[in-house]
């Protein structure tokens, strides 16, 4: 039978094969393909406009991959993924602060790199990786949404700044690391981020990407949040759910699809241009503001 991953790709491959693809339609996704930006003129745009050049890479994978989830969402085998997007959808609105606290951008990287549909356990990450595989498509794709769909949120010490960089101290791997706040936000030493970075796509770039708005919870410490994972963690593997509960597992999926989404509806505080601030531990309820 396959993982879901498996058979859409080979839907896509059989249609491909079978020239089922109407050609004008081909010739449409062309024209919309050329009208992101994908043919490399929106990262030349980002860049000439002043944006960080490993944020304006991420940014034009971002554009493919929506093309990507727009076609694959509409597929049977993907219903379960479209159902989960449009029940979170519906439930937190996610257009940014004062609507709601989720933001477009932290929505996207979850619905498309961290929501698990199918018996397989996949996301629409590791869908377009195996269509990507099994169609021949060009290197570059795999190159560009690879290191998304290994990305994860995470609780981030701000060590101090290192010019226009910000120091982000990972709570989990203790890794320090160079990072471009895309929002502009570059905070205070000492504040408890809760984000996502993306590695350097280069290694001469020698930077993260802070790609989404930051999360500064206000009575955040790293040991309030390792002793949460150690507990959430507990949990998890009582339960039984994964074969392999761990502090990344929970991190990337949750114990539930909406965990971190519930997390910050209720821990939300206040917001300004490029931060919000979030207060309280997922699984305090008293300490969440908004529980």
């Amino acid at each position: 039978m396959g993982s879901v991953a498996d058979k859409i790709a080979r839907k896509v491959a059989t249609q491909i094969r079978s020239n089922v693809i109407d050609l004008s339609a081909f010739r449409a996704s062309r024209e919309r393909a050329v009208e992101a930006g994908l043919d490399g003129s929106r990262f030349k745009d980002l860049v000439e406009q002043g944006y960080d050049p490993a944020f304006a890479f991420y940014a034009q994978g971002l554009t493919l991959v929506s093309m990507f989830a727009e076609a694959i969402s509409a597929m049977p085998e993907a219903k379960g993924y479209a159902k989960a997007v449009a029940k979170a959808e519906d439930e937190y609105i996610p257009e940014g602060p004062p609507i709601s606290p989720l933001t477009a951008s932290y929505f996207n990287m979850w619905a498309f790199f961290d929501l698990q549909f199918g018996a397989s356990k996949e996301t629409l990450g590791t869908c377009i990786l195996r269509v990507a595989e099994t169609t021949g498509m060009p290197a570059w794709i795999a190159y560009i949404v690879r290191p998304m769909q290994e990305s994860r949120m995470g609780f981030y010490v701000h060590m101090g700044l290192d010019g226009p960089l910000v120091l982000l101290k990972d709570i989990v791997t203790q890794q320090v690391l160079r990072c471009h706040s895309a929002s502009g936000y570059l905070g205070e030493p000492g504040q408890l981020w809760y984000t996502r970075l993306l590695p350097p796509p280069v290694p001469d770039i020698g930077l993260h990407v802070v790609v989404t708005t930051p999360y500064v919870v206000l009575d955040g410490t790293e040991q309030r949040f390792l002793d949460y994972i150690g507990r959430e963690v507990a949990r998890m593997t009582e339960a039984g759910g994964r074969k392999a509960a761990d502090a990344e597992a929970l991190l990337k999926f949750g114990p539930t699809a909406n965990h971190w989404n519930e997390y910050i509806f209720l821990a939300y505080v206040n917001h300004q241009p490029d931060a919000i601030f979030l207060a309280g531990v997922p699984d305090i309820r008293e300490s969440l503001p908004q529980a």
